[in-house]
Formats: C-alpha cells, sequence, structure tokens
C-alpha cells in the first residue's frame, strides 16, 4: 500500500489500521478498513449539523469569520464538502456574500467544480479524502490568482497518544494530517504560503 497523497510507501504501522508516511507524514488508514458510500452517508448524516445550531456556528466561525475579514460580498466562494447542514454558507449568505455548495452526497452539482473562486472553504473535510492528491490538485486548480483554501481539520502532534487520540475514532477519517503534512502539501501543489491557526484551521495562499 502507497501513500495517496506522495506516493511513497506505507512502511511504519502506528496501529493496527494506520500508518505513517514517512515523506509527507500523513496518517492513513488501511485501506481494507475504509467505510463503504452507504456507511459513510450515514455517519455523516449522525453529525448534528442545524444550520440555527448557534454552538455548530461557534465551532466554524474561524471559517466564516476569516472570509467575511479578508474577502468582500460580491467575491466568488465554494463551500466544498458543505454536508447536510451547509453553516458556513448560512453564515455568509446571510451578510451577502456569494456562495455555492458542493457535496459529494448532499449537493452533488459537479458543474461547480469546473468553475474558478477567489476562495474555497473547506470544514471538517479533508481527513475523509481517499485521493488527496487527486483533491487537492483540483482544489488549488479551482483558485483564481490570488484565491485562497481554507480548511479545517484537526492536525495530530506526536505528543498525543494516537491510540487514544479521538479523531482516530471515528471511521471515516482515513487521511490525518501533520504539520509537516501541512509543509508538504503547500509545496508539492504550488501554494505560496500556509497558516496554521489553533492546530486546526489551514489557510493555503
Amino acid at each position: 500500500m502507497n501513500c495517496n497523497l506522495c506516493a511513497s510507501p506505507l512502511k511504519h504501522q502506528i496501529d493496527e489500521d494506520y500508518y505513517e508516511c514517512q515523506t509527507c507524514h500523513a496518517i492513513v488508514k488501511d485501506d481494507k478498513f475504509y467505510s463503504d458510500a452507504a456507511t459513510e452517508k450515514g455517519r455523516y448524516l449522525e453529525h448534528n449539523n442545524n444550520v440555527e445550531d448557534a454552538r455548530y456556528q461557534k465551532f466554524t466561525s474561524p471559517i466564516w469569520q476569516y472570509v467575511l475579514d479578508q474577502f468582500k460580498p460580491e467575491d466568488e466562494g465554494l463551500d466544498f464538502g458543505s454536508g447536510s447542514g451547509p453553516v458556513i454558507s448560512k453564515m455568509l449568505q446571510d451578510e451577502n456574500y456569494t456562495i455555492a455548495q458542493y457535496d459529494p452526497y448532499f449537493a452533488d452539482y459537479p458543474e461547480l467544480l469546473d468553475k474558478k473562486y477567489d476562495y474555497i472553504v473547506s470544514c471538517e473535510v479533508i481527513e475523509h479524502f481517499y485521493y488527496p492528491k487527486k483533491e487537492f490538485q483540483r482544489l488549488k486548480s479551482m483558485l483564481n490568482e490570488g484565491g485562497q483554501l481554507i480548511c479545517m481539520t484537526l492536525l495530530y502532534s506526536p505528543e498525543q497518544k494516537f491510540k487514544n487520540w479521538n479523531y482516530r475514532h471515528d471511521p471515516t477519517h482515513v487521511y490525518i494530517y501533520q504539520e509537516a503534512t501541512i509543509a508538504y502539501i503547500t509545496k508539492a501543489f504550488g501554494f505560496q504560503s500556509h497558516e496554521i491557526r489553533n492546530g486546526r484551521m489551514i489557510i493555503w495562499k
């Protein structure tokens, strides 16, 4: 089995389900433990994604507040992996921002992937990428010049015990990122820079 981000052979097994890539430092789930599509969608539907839920709005606020600070209402945005409750889109649309929603299960409009955007937001999505190389290539290609990709995912750091880490126990989390993985993505996919905020929000420019 090879890493689907950098194609390196996966030899360093860190527990019975996951390997750590020695090149890009992603933590990669053994593909024999991947969920099927029905199970995966069912798992997503278990999430409490009510767009009117104040706690959900607060959880996603680092992303939509950043967009409000950095972009204008007329800039074109995409909520990639918007889910069953696209709260980021709702918060931005309430401020008259222009943002579309794409999700393979809940907003499957593939024509949106052929457009260009000034910003793309993706909250708790990239850890579900089965083919992260393909996905990051696509996301980078969809940005206008000077555009930004703004993602939220919980980064792993080696001080934590992986076996007990909460992210490890979601069966749909197949690709887990470390700070070194974020740096690898910046270089490999032609971003100019990246910023990590609070170990969770990543901004690629």
